[in-house]
């Protein structure tokens, strides 16, 4: 008899923007080959060094709203006046393979995930001080000072929410945060609910002494 193909995990990660969290999911995919990201749907332009399919699927405002009539996404939300998404038949078919998959998305749409996919492990990454998130996101220099006093307001909405996942972690220094998220997804790897599948085997000839 074939083994049972065991389902992927989804990962959702937010953060506010600044804290790192692209740069350390970047890291992460580079460490762990078992691990790959959604590539989200967008209405917004793509900024310099940005690949359609890539980066994002960039689509246009009429697009995407044929999209949500369809019920094509798996979460979307309206940010700084533009549609982020996430595809639910993508996300689905590559969980059925056994891959884990990142979503990189704000709290509102990991609220939308978790109604929808409870057993999804959600993440919430901290910036270390409000100060800090400035100096980064000024630092960027992708940003107006109008935009970058959005982004920190929102910010605090934002980490407002960071009580509602299932881990926080802090990216104070970068080495420790990502350590910190390698830990979390081989902890659970080690779950109940994997272990049952992988080790069915092993558990059956021990339980029969053989």
């Amino acid at each position: 008899m074939s083994a049972a193909i065991e389902r992927g995990t989804l990962y959702v990660i937010s953060a506010p923007s600044g804290a790192g969290k692209t740069s350390l999911v970047n890291a992460l995919l580079e460490r762990d080959s078992r691990l790959c990201v959604s590539v989200s749907h967008t209405t917004r332009q793509p900024r310099p060094g940005e690949q359609d399919g890539v980066n994002y699927h960039f689509v246009d405002r009429a697009s995407f709203e044929d999209m949500i009539g369809n019920a094509a996404f798996l979460e979307h939300a309206e940010v700084f006046g533009n549609y982020y998404g996430t595809s639910q038949q993508w996300v689905e078919d590559t969980l059925a393979t056994g891959r884990d998959v990142i979503l990189e998305i704000d709290w509102q749409g990991a609220e939308q995930v978790r109604r929808l996919l409870p057993d999804c492990v959600s993440i919430f990454i901290l910036p270390p001080s409000s100060q800090t998130l400035r100096e980064r996101l000024v630092g960027r220099g992708q940003d107006s000072p109008e935009v970058i006093e959005r982004r920190l307001h929102e910010a605090a909405v934002e980490c407002s929410h960071a009580f509602e996942f299932d881990f926080v972690v802090v990216n104070d220094q970068f080495d420790e945060a990502l350590a910190d998220l390698l830990a979390i997804v081989r902890a659970q790897r080690l779950n109940i609910r994997l272990q049952k599948v992988r080790q069915e085997v092993l558990l059956e000839s021990l339980v029969a002494g053989s």
